[in-house]
Formats: structure tokens, sequence, C-alpha cells
């Protein structure tokens, strides 16, 4: 299932694999710390398509690293300071995860995806064709598909298990989990990142539609952004000069891919399709092309 250029799965005899997640193979390093490698899966539908996409996995563990130092200044992160050579002191099984592995801390993940939405796309634009408004947030009449909203929304889902759907939610679900604090910190946290980001992103050539973030507090019960950090994966990204509202912009994401399986009789569970090579070729390129005009290694 690997290809020469691609890692499908990884393999650490050394540290204890905890989960295999859509993309990230997650490995037990100490009681404090976790090793997470990005592989080249790739997910559509919530469902892991059987290829992957070569240099994928760099491409995100670069882009997280980028944002993850841009934006601490607005809130703490998972990252630790430990070398991967200290971690993998074996050759082999370092060269394996070489620049798509991150040592963090371990976390208590909160039960929430922190959606931040500056467009409307995807599943809002769905929510707001049926009702007009998204997660319980009424918005103004008369938007076409792709339009900028008038300010970014937080628009809260549940966390679904790998072949689940995730599922939006109102602000009041969310506060009702979390206690209102602490809900409206991860709401304001959310719309922090995603503002600063989108402008940053904006004058390198890219719109960021809209995004997901993760958090997780440590032992003091402080919020901390966890998981990846504004990649083509956890985020819709439009090259800017190609922006027109109207439909389904071109991107950078994994939108291409979603459109793609979106013209065969597959009905979106597994086992998933395979990808014709011109497919899974031009996905990589947008995956490098995003970080090409972010500057982000």
């Amino acid at each position: 299932m690997d290809t020469p250029h691609a890692l499908f799965e990884s393999d650490l005899p050394s540290l204890e694999r905890l989960a295999r997640g859509k993309v990230r193979d997650i490995y037990a390093i100490d009681d404090e710390h976790l090793l997470i490698v990005t592989t080249d899966r790739i997910s559509a539908f919530d469902v892991v398509l059987p290829d992957p996409i070569p240099g994928k996995g760099a491409v995100l563990t670069a882009l997280s690293r980028f944002w993850f130092e841009r934006l601490r200044h607005i809130v703490p992160n998972h990252l630790a300071d430990r070398p991967l050579a200290d971690v993998l002191p074996d050759p082999a099984e370092r060269a394996q995860v070489e620049g798509r592995a991150l040592v963090v801390r371990r976390l208590a993940p909160l039960p929430v995806e922190a959606i931040a939405r500056g467009y409307i796309i995807g599943s809002g634009w769905k929510d707001y064709q049926a009702n007009g408004s998204i997660c319980g947030i009424p918005l103004p009449a008369g938007l076409r598909q792709a339009d900028r909203l008038p300010e970014p929304i937080f628009t809260p889902s549940t966390k679904a298990a790998v072949g689940e759907h995730d599922e939006n939610v109102a602000f009041e679900t969310v506060a009702g989990q979390l206690g209102a604090e602490r809900a409206a910190a991860v709401r304001e946290t959310t719309l922090r990142l995603y503002t600063e980001a989108a402008d940053y992103a904006r004058e390198h050539g890219i719109i960021i539609a809209d995004t997901k973030f993760e958090f997780g507090l440590d032992h003091d019960g402080t919020l901390v952004w966890i998981d990846e950090a504004l990649t083509p994966d956890s985020s819709r990204f439009w090259p800017a000069d190609a922006y027109q509202p109207g439909g389904s912009p071109p991107s950078f994401d994994k939108q291409f891919v979603r459109d793609y399986l979106e013209t065969l009789d597959w009905d979106k569970t597994a086992p998933a399709p395979h990808l014709p090579a011109e497919i899974i070729e031009r996905t990589a390129e947008k995956y490098r092309e995003a970080q090409r005009r972010l500057g982000a290694g």
C-alpha cells in the first residue's frame, strides 16, 4: 500500500501506538508526551481513501508548525521542545517519519470541533439554504454560495468517530458541555486565530474560507491549541486570484478530491474507490502550492 514516496501507515515498534485516525498515527512516548505522525492518508466524507497523496503529511506538518509558532501569542499550543532523535534513537524508525512527526504534550481534548467560517460554503451553505442560518446564527438573506460573510462566525460541531459524520450544533450545546465561560473562551480564541490567519493568508494569495480547530486542557485547566493548525485538511484554502462567489471555488485543499468523488457512483461509505494517478498528482501539487504561497518551509 505504501509507495517509495508516500507513507500510508507508520510502523514504530519502539513506541506503543495509541490510535490511528483518518490521517494521523499517535504513539505514546511517556506519561507527559505523545508522538503524532502525519501520514499521507487522505479522507473524504469521513472515509479514509485507499490511496495516499505523496508528501501530503510533510506539508501538513510544516504548515502546522508554521501556524503554531506564528499564532502562539493568542493561545498556547501542544508542541513540546524535544528533538525527534530523543524520542526515536533508531535511525531507521526516525527516517520513516522525519519531517512528518511532532512531539507534543499529552492533554485532555475538549469534545468539540471549533469551526470558524468567513465564507458560506459546504455544510454551512446547505444549512443556510434550508433555514437562513448556520448553527442557529441568522444570516442576511440573498447570500450566494461562497459569499464572504459580514463577519466570521463560530459554528461548532460534534467530534465524530472514524467512519461517522460530524454534526453542526448551536453554541448553547457547547456551553452545556463545557460550561458557559469555557465555551465563550473557545469561541473567542477560535475567531481570533481565524481572523489573524485569514488576514495573513489573504496577503499571500490564499483565502481561508473556513477552518477547524481543536483544543485541550493542561493540568492547570489552561486552554491549549492541539491537533493540526490551519492546514488544507482542516480548512478550505481558495486561490484569491481565482475567487468568484456563486459556486464552489477552485481550492488548494481536498475539496478537489471531494469534487472528483462526487462524479462517481459511490455511496460515501467504506470502502472508498481508488483515485486515478492524475487526481493524486494534482492533489499533491495543490498541497505543495498552498505551502509555497504561505511561506511555510
